[in-house]
């Protein structure tokens, strides 16, 4: 997923924004409720996580802000604030889902994973194409039963073309989708995963390009042989 952390206590943000990246998550960070506005405006989040307490523009604001701008994105606030009422005027504003500080790591993946799901109606649990299927609940992959090892760049990209299997991909595209804005990553970069990805699904008996390339554009996947 891509998502958005609005924290301006490093000491949460940080360890939390690790954390989310071990779990194969691409995460932005902004300190203050304006800069996530911002962000949010630039960049399509899968999921926001909003502290309530911000520098110059509070949560609740920019929470209404983003669902008066028709953002889909799922909103989850983090805050120390624990009454009846804050949890009330939170999820009224727009929120999906409200925790409490301090909480566990494992809880807060927990309820990402159930938003996950509950947005996910129409998606399927494994993806398919083809010889080819994706796991997003293991995160493994497999062509023709064999365990493609992957690393998490590659995997994202590979998810990335199996939600939208007809999409056409710019590199520019797959850049914002999957990079962080302070990340040194340039158009070579996706040429460069996708060179490896390609030799690891040739390696497991991909004869055929499953990537295809659309010179000066980006990259989709091959139609199928029927």
């Amino acid at each position: 997923m891509k998502i958005l952390l609005v924290e301006d206590d490093d000491r949460i943000a940080k360890p939390l924004a690790e954390d989310l990246r071990h779990q194969n998550h691409v995460v932005d960070i902004a300190k203050d409720g304006v800069a996530g506005w911002d962000c949010a405006e630039a960049v399509s989040y899968d999921l926001i996580l909003l502290d309530l307490m911000l520098p110059q523009l509070d949560g609740i604001t920019l929470c209404k802000r983003l669902r008066a701008a028709g953002s889909q994105a799922l909103i989850l606030i983090l805050t120390a604030r624990d009454t009846t009422t804050d949890k009330v005027v939170g999820l009224d504003a727009g929120a999906d889902d409200y925790l409490v500080k301090p909480f566990e790591l494992e809880e807060l993946a927990a309820r990402i994973r159930a938003l996950s799901r509950r947005s996910a109606d129409t998606k399927p649990a494994l993806l398919s194409y083809g010889k080819l299927q994706l796991n997003p609940g293991t995160c493994e992959v497999t062509y023709a039963g064999q365990l493609v090892s992957l690393t998490p760049k590659e995997y994202m990209i590979l998810e990335c073309f199996l939600r939208q299997p007809t999409q056409l991909f710019t590199r520019a595209a797959l850049l914002e989708k999957l990079w962080e804005f302070d990340q040194l990553a340039g158009e070579n970069t996706i040429k460069t995963h996708i060179t490896n990805l390609r030799q690891k699904l040739k390696a497991v008996g991909n004869s055929e390009d499953l990537i295809e390339t659309v010179y000066g554009i980006g990259y989709r996947l091959s139609p199928l042989c029927s």
